[in-house]
């Protein structure tokens, strides 16, 4: 039994609640937040076994697993550096840090002490990965060559989007999924990477990136965080394409041939949450006495993180503190 442990009782940490409820051989063990009666009321409502009202506190016990790190942006760092140093395993919600230096930083201070740390990106751990990749594989819509993607939430409402303090922008939140998804079905290889931003109270709120994979292959792709967008991919290849609807958590997969004839219908399997194939993932490493999930190695964190730096620096956007 993996005894899970939570940082931070938000929105997020009900989600990964949910989940491990539905998990066989994992425990919710531990919560904490900066305010102990929420820890013990959330601990309460999910079942978490102990509550606490720091993080230092809760990284002093001995019976933790795996710690899953579910606070703003800006404390991903922070909280991660104490998970590791406390001597624990560590899950991190994305968008993993806020840049590059950060992200090096503690992948170094993992490898060093021999514990696993990986990016709770999940949808490079769930089986519709596989679904499309064998898709492609099967020739089905010949050589692939292009993609287009987008994703966007009406979040007016949600401060820290709107706040360069807390690395607020749809880039982090939400485009850093159409970047994942662009490598993995292009490759984690090098590409030409463009882009522009529309920008409002300092953050961007919509953005478009064009990759370019060694003049071969082309993805282009928009985020939004003031507006809805139907999130949905699609795949074009010489003999015919698919559409993937929801990028962010793929229900469907259709396949259509050159004559625009819809040939094969794919559902993805009926899931927990979505984030239970990370959490499995993470045991499943720990049972091999590994340190990297096979589904995100570091190196591919590192390199989406040094592409998002990229793009804010091709906008002029800096976080507070960077220099």
């Amino acid at each position: 039994m993996m005894k899970m442990a939570v940082v931070g009782a938000g929105a997020i940490a009900v989600k990964m609640s949910n989940t491990i409820a539905g998990l066989d051989n994992v425990e919710a063990y531990a919560i904490s937040d900066l305010s102990l009666e929420r820890a013990q009321a959330f601990a309460k409502e999910h079942n978490f076994t102990k509550a606490y009202g720091s993080t230092e506190e809760m990284l002093a016990d001995e019976n933790i697993d795996l710690v899953y790190i579910a606070v703003p942006n800006t404390l991903h760092y922070t909280c991660v550096k104490q998970a590791l140093e406390a001597g624990k395993n560590v899950l991190c919600e994305k968008p993993f840090c806020i840049n590059t230096k950060q992200t090096k930083e503690v992948l170094a201070l993992a490898e060093e002490k021999n514990l696993l740390l990986t990016e709770a990106i999940w949808t490079r751990y769930m089986p519709s990965r596989k679904m499309i990749d064998d898709i492609i594989k099967s020739g089905k819509i010949g050589e692939v060559t292009s993609l287009t993607a987008n994703i966007g939430y009406e979040l007016s409402e949600v401060p820290r989007i709107w706040d360069t303090k807390f690395a607020g922008g749809a880039l982090l939140d939400c485009g850093i999924y159409l970047l994942h998804f662009a490598r993995m079905i292009f490759g984690e290889r090098e590409a030409k990477v463009t882009s522009d931003a529309v920008m409002k109270s300092g953050v961007d709120m919509c953005s478009s990136i064009t990759m370019n994979f060694n003049n071969e292959q082309m993805a282009t792709m928009q985020t939004n965080v003031h507006a809805v967008q139907n999130r949905n991919g699609s795949i074009f290849g010489t003999k015919g394409y698919m559409e993937i609807t929801n990028i962010n958590n793929p229900e469907e997969i259709k396949v259509f041939d050159e004559e625009y004839n819809q040939i094969e219908h794919f559902i993805v399997p009926k899931q927990i949450t979505g984030y239970e194939y990370e959490v499995l993932a993470c045991q499943r490493t720990l049972t091999n006495g590994e340190t990297e999930c096979e589904e995100i190695p570091h190196a591919e964190t590192i390199k989406v993180m040094e592409i998002m730096d990229g793009i804010r620096d091709s906008w002029g956007y800096k976080f507070p503190g960077e220099e």
